[in-house]
Parts: structure tokens; C-alpha cells; sequence
């Protein structure tokens, strides 16, 4: 892997590197955390409310195939800015220090080859996992206290939806308006960036924590989503039945969904769920509203995305930490002045791995040969474009998922083995990996399996609590 040192004098002698010249867009990048595909732009709920997100989808393209390198936060995150995936760095779970990997010690990351190319890189809230901010990614960044993110208030007594030892997978409304809440805060920062003039193009970053859990937020979200009203997710009970032994231990029917049921919170959580989206939604609003009426609307591309998906009961399973549709699947959205046209959907199946390539192209900066994604530029000018890949996704060593517009295929440590034709069944109920007339199909997909499944790096304990999500 190249060092700084190295990349810094390796593009010392390129023309006009260290300079960009104003004509490169500026970028706003936005994350939101544990955002699955339940908004409105992507259909994945009835009850939903997002019209920020919504209008942000229409004004540009809306990748509505999208999936996550790994099915939970440091990995994921890992991978996006470094555009390396986790079977070739050995980041696999949250307590893994993205620089601790031999891949990654030195890798230049995506604001760092922005920075290196005369932008300045700022961001704000959760961009990065747990207490591994990377700090030699930014120029400035906000809070400058604490692992990611500026504090949530509690509810008094917790756990708050009765739940024992439930910790942090809690729920309840908080009697606070908006501004008491870190990613108001987070926004706010984020708003006074874009309500100025800058003197040279800016690599932009948002971090945004809900829907992560607790699900504590603001009253008035919870009651647009009353009770009586709720949409619960459609669950197979016995959907766990062709499932072999290493899926059933991540979905873990014995666990949340076990406990959700006990003490009758489905419905509860699910009202939950929706009213943090909702929240994060008028966020990424406060934040659009900024960019869009301070000077720098017309030139600065805006790529929204979220880290993984998120189960509440399909497959009997809560949380992220799978390889199905909930876990896998996420949100992705950019709009580039000058190649993307409003109301672009885009079908074929991408991954957060392309995001790094997608930017080096859309502001025109120097290839990176490392990188494993693919560059979207294509697909930006046109959503229909021919692509003939499936994305990967990966969830500990050896454990992956492959996805196109059709298919998913599950392969596992062990061997074992999952099919689902979406086309026919996108619950994914029905596991048909056994079919001896779709030995083809398997084949075809495992072409896209990693060749390398790298060694787990070696994991760092900073406290309790930090890892659980």
C-alpha cells in the first residue's frame, strides 16, 4: 500500500494537482447511520415520511440497488473511504482499528486524496466508527471532542421501553425540541459551513447518527406515526426453516425478536424506527436548505448514503449484522452538477466500495489503481447504462452475499449456501440453494466471490458499550 509520503511525491509533479482550479465541484457528503431502505423514495415502507430525502432523490439519481461492503458500521465505513473491501483488509468487525490493518495502515483515504488535491476537508458528526476518527482524514472537524458525535438527551429511567438489559436497542420519546438533539448540532455546524464563501473547493462531511439506536428523539416525530396506525414488517415464521445453521446463529430468533415479542414492542419499536428516520430527515432538510441558498448550490455534487441496512423482524431478526436484503441493502444518492438530470433511478446493483472511484471521477482528480469499486460516473449520465455486475457484501471472514438486479446468493464459512430469486420472491422466504437446475446461477454468481479472504485484524477494546452497534 503506497504511504503518504510516497503519494504526496508521486503527485508533487502532476500539473495543477495541489491547485484545483475552481471549476472542480466542491462535495457534500452525507452519511446517516442504520438507514435501511424504509423511505419514500425507495418504497420500503407505507407509513413513511421523508420528503427532504425524497426531493433530494428526485433532483439527482436514486440508486435504488445499492448495498453495503459489510452489514455493520466500522467495516462498512472502513471500506467506503478507503475503497478497500473487508476481505482484503481483514476489517471485519467494530472493534477492529481500521489503521491496525497491514492493508490500511497507509491508505489514503477519500478526503485525504481530496485535501491532496487542493480541497479542503472538514466534516462533522459520524463519519467514521467508534473511537477511530481518523483525525489525519480532515482538516477541521466538529465536535472535536468525544469518538464521532455530540451527546443525545435520555429519557430518565432506562431502559425506557421495558425491555431488561435491553442497553442501547431502546425506545421512547423525548420531551426536548430539535436543537437539544448532537445531530442538530452536528447539522448546524454543517450550515454554517455551506452559508459561507470558500476561497477553495471543499470536501464536505455530515455525518448524521439517527436512526441509530437508542431511538430517543423529539416527541413530535413519534406522533406522526401513531400506534393504532403502524405498518409492521410481513414475517415468515418459519423462515428460518431453510436456512442453514450459520445464518440461523446471526439471525439470532432467541434474542431481540424473542424479547420484542415478550414484552410487546414490535409495534413500539417500529414507531420508533420511523420517527428517527423522520428526524434524520429534517436534518439532511436543515443541511440541503443551507446548500441550496448559500453560494456554492450550482457547484458542489452531494452524495447522501447510508452505512447498512436494518432488520426489525424479517428473517426473525433485529438489528444489522446478516447478509440479506434488510442488512445488506442501503441508501445511495448523488446529484452532480453538469452529469446527473433530476429524476435518474438507477436499478443496477452498486456498492458504497464505488463511492470513492465515483467521486475521483466526478471532480476529476487522479486515479487511484487500489481501489476495488467501480466508478458510477455511467450510470450518473445514464441509469439505464449497461452494467454487467453483481456487488458483494461481506460479513466476517469468508461469509458473503453477492446481489444483482435478480438474484442473491449466500455463500458461507462453512460451505453452506443460500438462493433467492428476488424476481419471485423478494422477502426472500424461500432459500433454493439445493435446486440442481440452478447450479448455474450459483456458479455465475460465486464468479464475483473474493479471492482473498484476509486475516482478521487484530481487535482493540476502548470500554464497554462503544462496540455493541
Amino acid at each position: 500500500m503506497i504511504t503518504r509520503r510516497a503519494f504526496l511525491a508521486s503527485t508533487a509533479t502532476m500539473p495543477g494537482y495541489f491547485a484545483a482550479p475552481r471549476s472542480r465541484p466542491n462535495v457534500l457528503f452525507i452519511a446517516i447511520d442504520d438507514l435501511n431502505d424504509w423511505i419514500g423514495c425507495l418504497g420500503g415502507h407505507p407509513d413513511i415520511r421523508t420528503p427532504h430525502l425524497d426531493r433530494l432523490a428526485a433532483s439527482g439519481v436514486n440508486f435504488t440497488n445499492a448495498h453495503c461492503a459489510a452489514p455493520l458500521c466500522n467495516p462498512s465505513r472502513a471500506a467506503l473511504m478507503t475503497g478497500i473491501r473487508p476481505s482484503t483488509s481483514g476489517i471485519y468487525d467494530n472493534p477492529q482499528p481500521m489503521r491496525r490493518s497491514p492493508a490500511l495502515a497507509d491508505a489514503v483515504t477519500l478526503s485525504q486524496h481530496f485535501r491532496a488535491a487542493g480541497y479542503s476537508a472538514t466534516g462533522a458528526g459520524k463519519i467514521y466508527h467508534g473511537a477511530f476518527p481518523d483525525p489525519q482524514s480532515w482538516d477541521d472537524y466538529f465536535p472535536n471532542q468525544g469518538p464521532y458525535r455530540s451527546p443525545d438527551p435520555a429519557p430518565a429511567r432506562l431502559p425506557a421501553n421495558g425491555i431488561p438489559k435491553a442497553a442501547n436497542f431502546d425506545w421512547a420519546p423525548l420531551d426536548v425540541p430539535d436543537s437539544a438533539m448532537g445531530d442538530y448540532k452536528v447539522a448546524e455546524w454543517t450550515r454554517q459551513q455551506l452559508s459561507r464563501r470558500h476561497d477553495k473547493p471543499f470536501f464536505l462531511a455530515c455525518g448524521i447518527y439517527k436512526p441509530h439506536l437508542p431511538w430517543f428523539v423529539p416527541r413530535k416525530y413519534f406522533e406522526m406515526y401513531p400506534l393504532d396506525g403502524i405498518t409492521l414488517p410481513e414475517v415468515n415464521e418459519d423462515d428460518l426453516d431453510d436456512v442453514p445453521e450459520a445464518g440461523r446463529r446471526m439471525a439470532k430468533p432467541d434474542g431481540d425478536h424473542a424479547n420484542v415479542l415478550k414484552f410487546g414492542q414490535w409495534r413500539h419499536a417500529v414507531q420508533a424506527y420511523l420517527a428517527s428516520i423522520t428526524f434524520a430527515d429534517a436534518m439532511v432538510g436543515r443541511v440541503m436548505e443551507a446548500l441550496d441558498q448559500g453560494p456554492h448550490g450550482a457547484d458542489t455534487t452531494v452524495v447522501l448514503w447510508s452505512d447498512h441496512g436494518w432488520h426489525l423482524g424479517e428473517k426473525l431478526h433485529w438489528r444489522k449484522f446478516a447478509l440479506w436484503e434488510e442488512a445488506t441493502h442501503n441508501v445511495l444518492i448523488v446529484r452532480a452538477p453538469g452529469i446527473t438530470r433530476p429524476g435518474g433511478r438507477c436499478a443496477r446493483p452498486v456498492n458504497l466500495l464505488d463511492i470513492y472511484p465515483t467521486l475521483i471521477d466526478t471532480a476529476q482528480l487522479p486515479k487511484r489503481n487500489e481501489l476495488e469499486g467501480r466508478s458510477l460516473l455511467p450510470l450518473l449520465k445514464n441509469p439505464n447504462a449497461r452494467w454487467p455486475f453483481a456487488t458483494l457484501t461481506t460479513y466476517g471472514q469468508n461469509n458473503h452475499s453477492v446481489r444483482d438486479e435478480r438474484w442473491r446468493y449466500i455463500r458461507y464459512a462453512d460451505g453452506s449456501e443460500e438462493l433467492y430469486d428476488r424476481g419471485k420472491d423478494p422477502l426472500e422466504w424461500t432459500n433454493l440453494a439445493s435446486r440442481k437446475d440452478l447450479e448455474g446461477e450459483k456458479r455465475r454468481l460465486a464468479r464475483s466471490l473474493p479471492t482473498v479472504n484476509a486475516e482478521p485484524t487484530p481487535r482493540e477494546n476502548t470500554g464497554p458499550g462503544i462496540w455493541d452497534d
